[in-house]
């Protein structure tokens, strides 16, 4: 794995991939993409800025081994959602600082990490925006807000933006919104399929 930029402290990201995958009809992150898993070009976007990746999923485990990152199955039951990931990967990673990116965002750019970093300051996590609009699944946590996570989930709470509301949080203003494009539905990744891809 490549090592962190020099300017970074050491970062561990997690790929969400423990959805239903209801619209798509399976696991997001194996759809194919220019002939690679979605979850393969989110990995290589992310892995320059990162010490440890690690895999948020609840299904398919070998298969996503095969990504040589190791593989972390949600705590709460019951398919929570990417908290619950979160969750897991956070008990779990080895640095103090946490990225969380879900693993339909194949375009993400390769500043993400370094960008969110440079906003932190001492705040419990960054989140970017685009056009004013937050991307709850891509942000950057301290990882010593694990045990307020804990008891979000344990008091029922799922809701992302909920969550990230009741920290002490920067918002980062991302310009381009094609890095961000998510791919939700069979005729989202056709569509995408018909375009160069970027990298």
């Amino acid at each position: 794995m490549a090592a962190p930029a020099p300017s970074l402290p050491p970062i561990t990201t997690v790929l969400l991939a423990g959805g239903q995958g209801k619209r798509m009809g399976g696991d997001k992150g194996l759809q194919v993409l220019h002939g690679r898993a979605l979850i393969a070009w989110v990995k290589d976007a992310v892995a320059g800025q990162s010490d440890e990746v690690l895999l948020s999923a609840n299904d398919k485990h070998e298969v996503y081994a095969a990504l040589g990152c190791r593989v972390i199955a949600d705590e709460t039951p019951d398919w929570a959602g990417p908290l619950a990931g979160l969750q897991a990967a956070m008990r779990q990673a080895r640095n103090e600082l946490v990225m969380s990116v879900p693993c339909d965002t194949p375009f993400l750019s390769a500043d993400l990490i370094g960008r969110l970093h440079a906003a932190l300051g001492n705040a419990q996590a960054a989140v970017a925006l685009v056009a004013g609009r937050r991307q709850p699944a891509i942000t950057l946590y301290r990882k010593d807000v694990l045990p307020r996570l804990d008891a979000y989930l344990a008091a029922g709470g799922r809701k992302v933006n909920d969550w990230l509301s009741s920290l002490e949080l920067r918002e980062v203003e991302f310009e381009n919104a094609d890095d961000f494009a998510n791919i939700n539905s069979q005729e989202e990744l056709a569509n995408a399929n018909k375009l160069q891809h970027r990298r």
